[in-house]
């Protein structure tokens, strides 16, 4: 069908109808809106089952039109023929009716939608609602919880027992009769009853805060008093200073001293303080004094002020500008740190031990700030001079005088453990290096100032007045005899070098009236060269040849006969007696591992050494074991057997009357002398 023919067919088919296209249009929508509306209606009463059966036969209506118009038009039939304009009225009706169900399927899901969006706005609502049910049962928990763990201001009121209560409380506040049947007005009654404890406990702590201010107020008005005395007082006290002279009563001096004291560190005041009691208690010969520094003393003790002057400020900065200008090296940084390190208190102490003779030991004590310890230097002063002696050089010197005054304590290595740590950041190898300067740190002298330093790191180190106590009388006694033993050797070794062996009068009975042996040279020796001597090998390997000890070398003639005696000095003499080693030079050279004699000899000398003490405390034991020796070699001479066959007087005539000159395998000789028989026996 040509467009010509369908516009006319149009105009025919407005005219039949009646009115303009726009009137048309106007009725088809009144009319849409009526079959909508009935759609909707009509929706509720179908079946989508039947409609979709109806969907699927007017597919396959519509499509069975459209082969059937295809085969008429392939047949020959023409366009506008009764047979295809038929079917095509078939098809339009088939196409209708699937719109009509494809607007019948949307407005089922669109009501299926809203249903679904009503049922969930539902849920919504009931699961909000749900939300907000335990939100208030977890708040009423909440509320619950804490009710039960309340806890009322009263509970923390330690309040008097119910007892103490009912026994001491009126009757018009404890009121029995109501509360020992109720808790809560018992609690209540209580409380009261605290109340007007507290109550009069304020008023009395207002009239006792009245008394104090009356007593401070009398005590202001006596100190006013006391402080218009003061210079008075000084006056007498400087008018009374030569009568305190006269007396030997210092008062003013000891009162300097104990008012210098209070700068000096806890180590050398626990010292001062035991000394003094030490002193006025048990040994008058002892006297304290404080040397040293004592502004800076308390410069050091006071604390640095917060605020500081211009002037200071100005004098800061320019020692800054002076450093940043001169650039330190590394060598001269250690140094320094090296010096503030063994940096000492300005304020040091001296002990001054007299002794019964007149000789005075002077002990001063330092106290290294940042090292934690005390050190200590002596020095002898006697009343007369000492006789010189080449051999008693080291006796009476600082290094050695106090060396092992307790077992093992030569006073070379800080006691502080925590010293070690220190040295090494500084580069300090060994404290030894320094023990001339800053003195010796014995741990009896740490003791003394109460220094105790324990071997756990994890404790401190603490200071304590009863350590000292309880080390200062055994301590005084060693130094003050560890003194008289120096200056007996002192005397002896003067006479020792002139070959002249001193023998109290006490001692005379242990040696025979006639010694012909005689002591021809003493000296002093290393104890490099004390090892080098074949005769004490033994001894340098069992331990018994110290770097401490001192070392000296005796010979003893008679005749052609010479014996070399090396022996060991320890500081602890005469607690420890000295230990000899024998080398005979007579008929060729004889020591006591190849002579079962001379072996003798050391015994009799070295282990029987208690029979030549003499009198307590034993100074005169190193003489009496020389004088024994020069015995013991006589005995040895005169017993050993001579050649008869030469003729003339005998080298080494028989002076000493023996019971029997050998016994047994070894043919031992009779080294034991008995007093008062004076002969000579086997031990």
């Amino acid at each position: 069908m040509s467009s010509d023919a369908l516009k006319k067919r149009k105009s025919k088919v407005v005219r039949s109808e009646g009115g303009t296209p726009e009137m048309k249009r106007g009725r088809e929508a009144e009319q849409q809106d009526v079959r909508v509306y009935n759609e909707e209606v009509e929706l509720d009463s179908r079946d989508p089952e039947q409609d979709f059966l109806q969907y699927k036969e007017s597919c396959e209506g519509l499509a069975t039109m459209m082969s059937e118009i295809q085969e008429l038009k392939a047949n020959g039939a023409k366009e506008g023929s009764a047979e295809v304009e038929q079917r095509r009225m078939q098809g339009c009706i088939h196409f209708m009716n699937l719109k009509k169900l494809n607007r019948l399927a949307h407005m089922r899901l669109k009501k299926g939608r809203d249903q679904t969006h009503d049922a969930k706005q539902k849920v919504d609502v009931l699961h909000l609602q749900l939300q907000n049910l335990l939100y208030e049962v977890m708040h009423l928990q909440k509320e619950i919880s804490k009710c039960l763990e309340f806890k009322s201001k009263h509970e923390e009121i330690d309040l008097v027992s119910e007892s103490e209560f009912y026994q001491e409380a009126p009757d018009e506040i404890s009121r029995p009769h109501l509360t020992k049947n109720d808790p809560h007005q018992l609690t209540l009654a209580r409380l009261d009853w605290e109340l007007e404890q507290r109550k009069r406990l304020a008023e009395k702590y207002k009239e006792c805060q009245s008394t104090k201010e009356k007593i401070q107020k009398s005590i202001e008005v006596k100190k006013e008093h006391l402080t218009s005395l003061q210079p008075g007082l000084n006056a007498i006290m400087q008018a009374s200073l030569p009568v305190q002279e006269y007396l030997a009563m210092p008062f003013e001096q000891a009162q300097i001293q104990t008012e210098v004291a209070r700068h000096l560190p806890p180590a050398l005041y626990v010292l001062f303080v035991q000394a003094n009691a030490y002193g006025q208690a048990c040994d008058k010969n002892l006297s304290v004094s404080i040397s040293g520094d004592v502004d800076e003393a308390k410069a050091l003790s006071k604390p640095p002020e917060d605020s500081q002057d211009d002037e200071s400020d100005s004098d800061a900065e320019e020692e800054q500008e002076k450093t940043k200008r001169r650039r330190p090296t590394t060598g001269g940084q250690l140094d320094d740190k090296r010096k503030e390190m063994l940096k000492r208190h300005p304020l040091s102490l001296c002990l001054d031990l007299k002794c019964k003779d007149g000789s005075i030991l002077h002990l001063h004590f330092y106290y290294l700030m940042n090292l934690n310890i005390t050190t200590v230097k002596a020095k002898v002063s006697t009343s007369t001079d000492l006789i010189s002696a080449i051999s008693a050089g080291d006796l009476l010197k600082s290094d050695t005088l106090l060396s092992c005054l307790y077992s093992s304590d030569q006073g070379k290595e800080t006691p502080n453990p925590a010293n070690r740590y220190q040295f090494d950041k500084v580069g300090i190898v060994t404290f030894a290096d320094y023990v001339e300067e800053l003195g010796h740190p014995y741990m009896w002298v740490q003791s003394l100032g109460g220094l105790h330093f324990p071997k756990d790191s994890s404790e401190g180190v603490s200071v304590g007045s009863s350590l000292s106590a309880s080390h200062m009388e055994n301590t005084m006694k060693l130094l003050r005899g560890r003194l008289q033993a120096r200056l007996a050797l002192h005397k002896q070794f003067a006479s020792l070098e002139h070959s002249i062996i001193p023998v109290s009068s006490e001692c005379q009975h242990l040696f025979p009236a006639k010694i012909i042996s005689r002591l021809s040279r003493w000296t002093t020796i290393t104890q490099q060269e004390y090892m080098e001597l074949p005769y004490t090998r033994h001894v340098s390997d069992a331990g018994l040849a110290k770097e401490s000890d001192l070392y000296f070398m005796s010979v003893v003639e008679r005749g052609t006969a010479r014996l070399q005696a090396a022996l060991v000095l320890s500081p602890r003499y005469p607690e420890i007696s000295p230990l000899f080693s024998l080398s005979l030079s007579w008929k060729g050279e004889r020591t006591g591992r190849t002579d079962d004699n001379l072996r003798a000899m050391e015994s009799e000398i070295n282990v029987f050494k208690n029979e030549l003490q003499g009198p307590r405390p034993g100074h005169q034991l190193l003489t009496n074991q020389i004088s024994r020796l020069c015995v013991c070699l006589d005995v040895y001479l005169e017993t050993e057997g001579q050649d008869d066959s030469v003729e003339g007087p005998l080298e080494f005539p028989r002076e000493k009357m023996c019971l029997r000159t050998v016994r047994g395998p070894n043919r031992l000789k009779p080294f034991k002398y008995n007093h008062p028989q004076g002969f000579f026996s086997h031990r």
